[in-house]
């Protein structure tokens, strides 16, 4: 394997890693609501848990699928 290669593979495992991650404008569309509201979840503290890198704000996709299961869960189940 040649150092091209090694690199070329570095670089496809660390774009699979970032797939994991989610925008506030993907969260919003995920949960079909607007990115205003999903910045004023994570203001008041009720949104998914999120993290800044630099100046970015992302929300890990298992930490989005937890607050969606809590809130169908709150909110009685299998409401549709």
């Amino acid at each position: 394997m040649t150092m091209k290669d090694d690199l070329h593979a570095a670089a496809e495992r660390a774009h699979a890693r970032m797939q994991r991650y989610m925008t506030t404008a993907e969260v919003a569309d995920l949960l079909r609501t607007s990115p205003e509201t999903v910045r004023y979840w994570r203001h008041i503290g009720e949104g998914p848990t999120s993290f800044k890198v630099g100046r970015r704000v992302l929300y890990d996709a298992a930490d989005v699928e937890k607050f969606i299961a809590e809130r169908r869960a709150a909110s009685g189940g299998d409401a549709a």
